[in-house]
């Protein structure tokens, strides 16, 4: 073979493994002046560069390698460091201390594994071929949606934290979505059984399958799915696809063949200074084993690897002595938290819960034998107790009287530690290993600015789980200091969203160029304040975002009125308010959704979604649809989206109250409504909830004597339940406190802030917010009302609109010269409806047709 031409410097350094870990050794290398030393030179694997495998399951929304990776393409170049990409090390030669890679043979005088881990897949009978699907590199999600592409169902076998994931990926892909778990629980290293058993109802209800206690014996053809797996207890699931998730195996291999001593259960056995027992080889990451134990997490690895550049570069640095591993996670949309000892496995150790069942909520809190002392938690649906239990623990801070006080509901929310409460050696970000203290060093420094901050320290830059602790103090630090916090909307604006919403209303301000000119910095706006404000003037005036003046200030969907999809198609949902809907209108649905071959889905809000429109499209199916007497349902905006509801007392056996009529009559009153964020209301008719209004940021239960109204509630990524605000209303009473809430809202709201997070920032809870709404304590009631009958006064079908208008249709071009569609748009037929497929897929469709 042929050696590889190294620099002139007096030493080699090889880094075996291009993964997150490897990829902050050589950032860590970089920033402590080893190259003046040391020709670096890094093999990795796979063909990408270090990619963020946190974040891997975003790879299905859209993100691509480009937008994962850890660094600039030009990072190792522009400094110097040779990289390596889709080249395998084969072997490591001690004795002469060399590499030998499929490129040649490569001299080291020292090296660093950080070779990572692979999928554990069991050895069981038909496990191999098409079906033996793995959840780890990009490839293998390449090979999961072009598994998906044909199937109807899959299957992930573990339930772990990448089964999970796993499973997640498996539902966007559009198919149904099991999870195999042999353990009797969910994530059995991080919960609990009662954790365990509230994920598993979360995650049921999120419409993924779960299995648990069940060992796979074989997998064989199936009868209506290409695959059967066969349980050891006699049942069955078959499936078409199946990805193994059972846990990962440190990749040894190498260090196993050169001889270096391995952990008797896997991995490269390293002391404290990650070495090896070659002193000329280090490790670190999953394939390191220290005191018997691997690290699965990525902050142990971080730690290792700079603990390991500061020793190469001849820095003074601390012994790596093993790593908490307390993680915060959202798995599915559902919290998920772990802390310390949550198994209470420490001699004497007590524990307090909290299960609400109802909503599948769990908390356990587990303290020391004196119980003075946190030593562990379990999180399950709420994340927000996180950061102050984790401070508690890592710590030692002392508990208050009551310790149950931690994981017991709140008025107003969930238990905070004051930033002053935390000692300089509290740990903000375990990513990075950045301290308090470091955070107030960089403020001692002149630093005033988060993004700057973040940058300097590289704090809430790796999975983000730390962001709301670091702004917390770093904020408290600056007002210690007597430095006033900058809470600028941007750099065009020294006014908070609040600010510039009462400058807008009390100067009659139309525009955003006014605006900007009377109160900004600056010839143009930025992608943070020209939506901000162009939400501000919808929400004041209500004039239609299709207007001249408004239009630049939208992003794509409000432009095209139209949510873009991922294939750069659009959906198209018209109102359906209430969920009521007459024969003839479905018929008209269906006419045009057969007419331009769209996909079709009924939402969550009771309405139809039609995807797959192209944009030129879009003109003529609104224009059916509004002579059909459709309007636009604003599922593109920060407004409005619906008004669910129950059939109520016209047909169910159980309504109290006419659910539908109220739902038509809020749903008409506040469509044309702009706010911060989007809002979507429900109506039950009686207290079995089948609206799920208390999940709604306006919910309305009917009872014996009127309506009973909840706030602030909402699903999705944060789910929080509404709050019971008002009790037997009549119906005028029950419109004007919503009036009241809504226009209160959206006056003191933060850019882009759902309601149930501005509830949780008020100061003063739900009981100042009743006291603003139903005592009128600001004296803003009339106000309030006023701005809202403007808003619905002025109320008009932006589709509408735009149709009327030639000039706004012009936008409604693929092409500016050109009529026709997008010709790299591509769809398929599955279950009877066409849907998108990417160049990748196409071209192995029309391989297996050829073929």
């Amino acid at each position: 073979m042929n050696s590889i031409v190294t620099s002139i410097k007096s030493e080699t350094l090889v880094v075996i493994g291009n993964g997150m870990v490897g990829h902050h050794c050589v950032e860590q290398l970089i920033e402590q002046g080893a190259l003046s030393r040391y020709d670096i030179h890094v093999f990795g694997e796979e063909k990408q560069r270090a990619y963020d495998r946190v974040h891997l399951s975003e790879y299905f929304d859209g993100r691509d390698a480009d937008s994962l990776a850890m660094c600039d393409s030009d990072f190792y170049d522009c400094n110097g460091v040779r990289l390596h990409l889709g080249v395998q090390v084969l072997e490591i030669d001690r004795e002469r201390k060399e590499v030998i890679t499929s490129e040649g043979r490569q001299a080291y005088d020292q090296l660093i594994l950080a070779t990572g881990s692979y999928p554990f897949v069991p050895p069981i009978p038909g496990a191999e071929g098409n079906s033996r699907l793995v959840y780890r590199t990009l490839e293998d999600l390449d090979g999961i949606r072009a598994a998906a592409a044909t199937a109807r169902r899959g299957v992930v076998v573990g339930g772990g934290l990448l089964g999970l994931e796993a499973a997640n990926a498996l539902k966007s892909l559009g198919i149904e979505a099991h999870v195999v778990e042999f353990a009797p629980r969910l994530m059995p290293v991080q919960l609990d059984a009662d954790g365990g058993a509230a994920l598993k109802a979360r995650i049921e209800a999120l419409g993924v399958s779960v299995h648990l206690a069940r060992a796979t014996k074989e997998i064989v053809a199936g009868e209506e799915h290409a695959y059967r797996m066969n349980f050891n207890d006699g049942e069955f699931l078959e499936t078409d696809l199946i990805v193994f998730s059972a846990g990962i195996r440190p990749q040894d291999a190498l260090a196993r063949a050169c001889g270096l001593e391995v952990a008797e259960r896997g991995g490269v056995m390293i002391d404290n200074h990650c070495r090896t027992s070659d002193p000329a080889i280090h490790a670190i990451g999953e394939c390191a084993s220290w005191n018997g134990s691997i690290f699965g997490l990525v902050a142990p690895g971080y730690t290792m690897a700079r603990n390991l550049a500061k020793q190469i570069a001849g820095v003074d640095y601390d012994p790596f002595t093993g790593a908490d591993m307390s993680t915060k996670l959202k798995l599915l949309g559902v919290d998920v938290g772990s802390i310390g000892d949550a198994h209470a496995a420490t001699p004497g150790a007590k524990s307090y819960r909290f299960i609400d069942e109802a909503t599948s909520t769990y908390r356990r809190l587990v303290v020391s034998a004196d119980g003075k002392h946190v030593i562990g938690a379990v999180l399950v649906g709420d994340n927000s107790y996180y950061d102050t239990l984790l401070q508690y623990a890592q710590n030692g801070i002392k508990l208050p009287a009551d310790p149950s006080s931690l994981i017991l509901p709140m008025s107003d929310g969930a238990p905070t530690l004051g930033a002053d409460a935390l000692p300089d050696t509290a740990t903000i970000c375990s990513c990075h290993n950045v301290t308090k203290g470091a955070v107030c060093c960089a403020v001692d420094a002149g630093c005033t600015d988060l993004g700057e901050l973040k940058g300097q320290t590289k704090a809430a830059t790796g999975c983000g789980g730390c962001s709301a602790l670091l702004k917390q103090v770093f904020e408290h630090e600056l007002t210690a200091r007597g430095v006033e916090v900058d809470k600028s909307l941007c750099e065009h604006f020294a006014y908070t969203r609040q600010e510039l919403y009462g400058i807008v209303r009390v100067e009659n301000i139309h525009s955003f160029d006014e605006l900007l000119a009377k109160h900004g910095r600056g010839h143009h706006g930025c992608y943070t304040c020209k939506p901000a404000v162009g939400s501000i003037l919808a929400s004041c005036w209500n004039q239609p975002i299709t207007d001249p003046l408004l239009i630049p200030l939208q992003d794509t969907n409000d432009t095209f009125m139209a949510n873009m999809q991922k294939n750069g198609t659009y959906s198209i949902v018209p109102r359906i308010a209430g969920g009521e809907i007459t024969p003839e209108k479905l018929i008209v649905l269906g006419q045009v959704a057969k007419k331009y071959d769209l996909y079709t889905k009924i939402t969550g809000g009771q309405r139809i979604d039609l995807f797959g429109a192209q944009l030129h499209e879009l003109p003529d199916i609104w224009g059916e649809l509004i002579a059909a007497g459709f309007e636009t349902g604003h599922a593109y905006g920060k407004s409005l989206r619906t008004v669910k509801s129950c059939v109520g007392s016209t047909w169910c056996r159980y309504g109290v109250q006419d659910s539908v009529s109220m739902a038509l009559r809020l749903e008409d009153r506040y469509k044309g409504l702009r706010s911060p964020h989007k809002i979507k209301f429900g109506v039950s008719g009686c207290t079995r909830e089948c609206a799920e209004a208390q999940s709604k940021d306006i919910g309305v239960i009917a009872t014996e004597n009127g309506w009973n109204l909840y706030v602030a509630g909402n699903g999705g990524m944060r789910p929080r339940h509404a709050e019971l605000f008002a009790t037997d209303l009549d119906d005028e009473t029950l419109v004007r406190y919503i009036d009241r809430f809504l226009m209160f809202y959206v006056r003191t709201a933060d850019k882009l802030q759902r309601t149930s997070v501005w509830r949780e920032s008020l100061e003063g809870g739900l009981d100042y917010l009743k006291d603003v709404i139903i005592n009128d304590s600001l004296g803003l009631g009339e106000e309030l009302e006023s701005q809202m009958q403007l808003v619905v006064d002025r109320y008009e079908c932006e589709w509408a609109n735009a149709l009327n208008d030639p000039e706004k249709l012009k936008r409604f071009r693929t092409f500016v010269n050109d009529e026709r569609g997008d010709p790299d748009i591509h769809f398929v037929k599955e279950r009877g409806q066409r849907r998108p497929v990417n160049a990748s897929e196409l071209h192995l469709i029309k391989t297996e047709e050829i073929a």
